[in-house]
């Protein structure tokens, strides 16, 4: 490439880098996460775009017969959901004024996720392979909710339009063609494709089981749930949870931060 080019490029990329935000998203909570976050997208498109992408989804999901098939079931997600999303607010104050939803696709697929803004669909693969308890469960929804509450969609899409706008860059500048992608089809992504990095994966399994804790879910579940899953597939977890930690030192860590969250837990139970 031409030394032109380059600074044209590198002027560019430094436009871009000063539009980046470092926020602090969740306060920290007993489990301590306290990570910083860099984003080059706002909240607000962010969850538009989801909030789009999650009703396209869900409406081609009811066209197929596949949305909320099994009403015991629905209920059973939406009362643990709900449990969970009033303990939101200890982690992100916001949290009470998003527009939750919960509901269940039928699939064989073991899954479940929460779509940035609290848009949260549970699989009945999930369901029927596993069988989990309501403890469990509550595990599960609080590990995606988790997801949501430190905006990992919103730091990811950033990352991603950020790469776009780099191969965009570069290919103006080199006369290649370059790649675009509408938001809300990266949010899809973010969401159902690309796996969680390492650092992400640690502060939704942290933050969950205090969730979960709160609302008076034993957080010891998320270790038996752990140990479920990965017996599935020859010791591999299903994709959803397939990422960068081995599950044996997920365990481990699960077992610390369940340990350090029972008080919440043995207090939620004694609540009138």
């Amino acid at each position: 490439m031409k030394r032109g080019t380059w600074i044209v490029v590198g002027a560019a990329v430094l436009a871009m880098c000063g539009g980046c935000q470092s926020v602090k998203t969740t306060a920290p909570g007993a489990v301590g996460v306290e990570r910083r976050q860099t984003m080059l997208l706002s909240s607000q498109e962010v969850d538009n775009s989801a909030a789009r992408a999650y009703a396209e989804l869900l409406q081609e999901a009811a066209r197929k017969g596949l949305l909320n098939r099994d009403a015991a079931e629905v209920a059973r997600v939406r009362r643990i959901s709900q449990r969970l999303i009033a303990q939101a607010t200890v982690f992100r104050a916001d949290a009470s004024r998003w527009g939750w939803e919960s509901n269940v696709i039928s699939s064989k697929e073991v899954n479940a996720w929460c779509m940035p803004g609290g848009k949260i669909a549970v699989y009945t693969g999930l369901i029927a392979r596993l069988r989990p308890t309501d403890d469990e469960l509550a595990a599960v929804m609080g590990h995606e909710i988790a997801h949501a509450l430190r905006e990992h969609g919103r730091e990811r899409a950033s990352q991603v339009m950020a790469q776009n706008v780099a191969i965009s860059i570069v290919g103006a500048a080199t006369g290649m063609s370059g790649t675009a992608q509408d938001l809300s089809q990266v949010m899809l992504d973010v969401t159902l494709n690309l796996p969680n990095s390492r650092a992400f994966e640690t502060e939704a399994d942290r933050i969950g089981v205090e969730l979960a804790a709160r609302a008076g879910y034993d957080p010891r579940a998320a270790v038996s749930l752990w140990q479920k899953m990965t017996k599935l597939g020859d010791g591999e977890p299903p994709q959803f949870l397939s990422t960068h930690p081995s599950h044996e030192s997920r365990i481990s860590d699960l077992k610390v931060y369940a340990a350090r969250v029972m008080p919440l837990y043995e207090h939620s139970a004694t609540r009138p």
